[in-house]
């Protein structure tokens, strides 16, 4: 039987209109508006030094995540792939928002020793992971738009033009990336990272923004923080199916998959990827491989303040 919390343990399970909440200690839950002014009233109402998991959503999360860090209380921002696979686990059956309330306080109170406290990221983080993710949502309409109006004859100029404009719009928001990176002095860092053959300026934006995101002990902390880590699976004599965990911004993971495209066409990194290719591994595989070693070598020129050098990487 698990001892008594000496902190209050909550859950809260974040929707774009409502937050539910499950006290732990309490076994009590309730059900408050997600705007800033009930917020503040049901934040007001706790005790100090409470314990609180919320499952990590695209932003509903962030205004309540943000107010009770402010007040002093611990908050750990959860995974849905990881609070899934928990369900799955523990033998839930059911997914509502009560359920998943419960669930992040059984998850919190039982698995607390293993979760990291969430911490302010820096300014320029938010800035920047704000702009990539609109311009990510960009890119992926306007392929879809292409992909999809393209044999139509009638529509080919009404979608030139509507190209265009989406088109702007990018070169725009690329301005602005610009110019978060050149306020907050980054600058250097990017242009180590552009440096990488295979590698644009986009992607080096991106692999600068998760860099700022924490202290990484190494290169393998790095790679994990990226999602491009392996889950193992092994029982026994059997050797299970190797799975990226897919953690942290996918928006970071296209750019590298993108660059690690490039890159296998590029003498640098030609043979590094043939050599893999040769083993029999598949296209996509052999691209993650690459993709991981280029997350590796922009993780040193950062870590070590240091410019691209090809010789050293092999």
């Amino acid at each position: 039987m698990a001892m008594p919390a000496s902190r209050p343990e909550i859950g809260i399970d974040a929707a774009k209109d409502n937050l539910v909440i499950h006290h732990q200690d309490l076994n009590q839950t309730l059900t408050i508006d997600n705007t800033p002014q009930a917020i503040r009233q049901w934040l007001a109402t706790l005790p100090e030094g409470c314990d609180i998991a919320i499952e990590a959503t695209s932003t509903y999360h962030m205004d309540l995540t943000e107010r009770a860090h402010a007040k002093g209380h611990r908050v750990y921002v959860v995974d849905g792939y990881r609070l899934s696979h928990y369900r799955k686990g523990v033998g839930g059956r059911a997914k509502t928002d009560l359920a998943d309330a419960q669930l992040l306080a059984r998850h919190l109170h039982k698995e607390k020793d293993e979760l990291r406290p969430w911490s302010p990221p820096p300014k320029a983080y938010r800035m920047l992971q704000s702009l990539l993710r609109r311009r990510a949502a960009l890119v992926k309409a306007r392929t879809a738009l292409r992909q999809s109006l393209s044999g139509e004859p009638e529509l080919k100029a009404p979608l030139r033009a509507l190209i265009a404009k989406m088109d702007r719009i990018d070169t725009l928001i690329q301005k602005r990336l610009k110019s978060a990176v050149s306020a907050a002095g980054l600058q250097t860092q990017v242009q180590r990272c552009d440096a990488i053959d295979g590698v644009g300026e986009i992607t080096a934006t991106a692999l600068v923004m998760a860099f700022l995101r924490g202290d990484f002990k190494n290169s393998d902390a790095f790679v994990a923080f990226l999602g491009l880590d392996v889950r193992v699976r092994d029982s026994g004599k059997l050797t299970g199916k190797r799975k990226l965990t897919k953690q942290g911004d996918t928006e970071v993971r296209r750019l590298l998959h993108c660059a690690a495209m490039s890159a296998s066409r590029h003498p640098v990194w030609r043979a590094f990827y043939q050599r893999y290719r040769d083993r029999g591994l598949h296209t996509t595989q052999a691209l993650v491989i690459l993709a991981r070693k280029i997350a590796r070598t922009a993780f040193a020129l950062m870590k070590q303040q240091q410019e691209y050098c090809p010789a050293k990487l092999f």
